[in-house]
């Protein structure tokens, strides 16, 4: 599909590929790539994605094509944990699973991963940077995901008789709505008291509340080498759009400019990319090539 974009990044490094000069040097290097093995001469970290709310493996079949196509021989690992219905268990109980499932992968790949995560994926990958000691997560790349929560009305919510944006509160901050996982990314300004009181997890990661863990996640995320911010205005799901963005009502807030979960430090040594792409829905996100090629292939060496 056709999409416009604008891509921006907070740095003003640009990647290159660099070639021998002689014939005589690749003859120099090549017992050395040899005994390397096969698929170690390309450079290529693998690829591990995670899902996003009511999807599964079957929707990102499209994706790790892309990546094999500009990237042939990507080790691309779909995720296949808390699939279509399940994906709306609470998201604390999800995170140890995805947690376990990314360890086992990145345990042998010392060389780093690259983790690419949509929509209420990305906030089970925020969360596991930041609860893993010991993640070798080198790009973290968030696909329309609502990182400073969600507030408004999108087709999730239409279950719930009656449930509009100015009462879904009532329902989420509260033991009965905290069972699901897109409760615990319901971020209502107008009831901000409620929702630190009520909600169990954006809060938390986000570190809007002050708690015991708040020093050792913040640590644990900023191992990371870059994040990549993905979203654009016409998403039609993900409300604030601006939320990809960690923004929310306000451009810098709070647990920005207090840098609470190391988000400020991230930005401030270059390491935060945003690409805005507009004319794509939110199913489109992760099988729109465009939107690969403009927002992601970049990231994956």
């Amino acid at each position: 599909m056709g999409a416009s974009s604008s891509s921006r990044s907070l740095w003003g490094t640009s990647c290159r590929r660099e070639t021998l000069a002689e014939p005589g040097s690749v003859l120099a290097v090549l017992p050395l790539l040899l005994l390397l093995g096969p698929g170690s001469t390309d450079g290529y970290k693998p690829v591990i994605i995670v899902h996003g709310i009511l999807d599964g493996p079957e929707q990102f079949k499209n994706l790790s094509g892309f990546i094999n196509e500009v990237h042939p021989g990507t080790e691309v690992q779909i995720i296949s944990l808390f699939n279509i219905g399940k994906s709306m268990k609470p998201l604390w109980i999800q995170i140890p699973e995805f947690r376990k499932a990314i360890e086992k992968i990145t345990s042998t790949h010392p060389e780093g991963v690259h983790v690419l995560c949509f929509s209420q994926g990305g906030l089970i990958c925020r969360a596991v940077l930041s609860t893993s000691p010991n993640h070798n997560v080198h790009t973290f790349i968030s696909l329309s995901s609502p990182l400073a929560g969600q507030y408004g009305d999108t087709d999730y919510l239409q279950w719930l008789p009656g449930c509009v944006k100015k009462n879904a509160y009532l329902f989420c901050y509260n033991k009965v709505g905290q069972h699901f996982s897109f409760c615990d990314y319901w971020n209502d300004p107008h009831h901000r008291a409620c929702y630190l009181k009520g909600n169990t997890f954006l809060p938390l990661i986000n570190g809007e509340i002050p708690h015991q863990h708040l020093t050792d996640w913040r640590e644990n995320f900023l191992r990371i080498k870059k994040m990549v911010l993905i979203g654009g205005p016409d998403d039609g799901v993900i409300t604030p759009w601006q939320s990809r963005f960690y923004h929310f009502k306000k451009r810098f807030p709070s647990f920005y400019k207090n840098d609470t979960f190391g988000l400020k430090t991230l930005d401030v040594r270059g390491d935060v990319s945003v690409c805005v792409q507009s004319g794509v829905k939110h199913t489109h996100w992760h099988s729109d090539f465009t939107v690969f090629k403009n927002c992601v292939e970049r990231w994956l060496i």
